[in-house]
């Protein structure tokens, strides 16, 4: 599904849903038309399309204290497979992309202790990475939607993390297979997120950060 169809969608019931829900939608599927823009330039697209995830799961719980940024789309993401009736997210991880699941699941470059290791060596990287991969193959094996693509989605951050704070050289050859496939992953997931969400409107998604202001505020 893309953002021409999910935006089609979304406008047909726009009108009934809240403003901040409305606003969320609106935001992701615009990231997410520049995803699909970009199919030449992979480093772009896959920053775009993590700012799309980002604007469906991102809360405001107008506290201090907030929750991680991971802790945020775990939850996030337990609570769309609970609304994807169809078992769309089964579908892309068990039979569209498990070769590439297995990729990032036993990539110790998307695995974050190993690069805290490179500055401590008291760091046992390797061990909790194995347990990682063991507790990431018994979520295929046992059909753990939602633990398993919790899973996948941590990977993705790392690349995310290397991408956004200046840890990759643009259009580097060192990444380049695993971000191409990566950005296929989720030019599938994004739209499926979003999909979800235009069907469950009247779910309490959260608040959103930086809200639209009126221009007579």
């Amino acid at each position: 599904m893309q953002s021409k169809t999910l935006k089609a969608k979304f406008k047909a019931v726009k009108p009934y849903m809240n403003e901040m829900h409305a606003v969320r939608l609106h935001r992701a599927i615009s990231w997410l038309k520049c995803a699909e823009q970009q199919n030449e330039n992979p480093d772009i697209q896959f920053v775009s399309l993590w700012i799309a995830f980002n604007a469906c799961y991102a809360i405001n719980t107008g506290e201090e204290t907030h929750p991680s940024e991971k802790e945020s789309f775990s939850e996030f993401i337990k609570n769309l497979v609970l609304h994807d009736t169809e078992q769309r997210f089964f579908n892309i991880l068990w039979h569209q992309f498990s070769f590439s699941v297995r990729q990032l699941i036993e990539s110790k470059f998307l695995f974050k202790p190993f690069w805290d290791a490179q500055g401590n060596e008291q760091i046992d990287w390797k061990h909790r990475f194995e347990k990682s991969v063991e507790s990431a193959m018994k979520f295929v094996s046992h059909n753990e939607v939602p633990e398993l693509l919790i899973v996948v989605l941590d990977r993705l951050y790392m690349l995310r993390n290397q991408l956004i704070h200046g840890g990759a050289t643009f259009e580097s050859s060192a990444n380049r297979q695993q971000l191409q496939y990566s950005c296929k992953m989720l030019l599938l997931i994004i739209p499926l997120i979003i999909d979800i969400m235009i069907d469950n409107k009247d779910e309490n998604w959260g608040d959103i950060y930086y809200p639209l202001i009126k221009k007579d505020r």
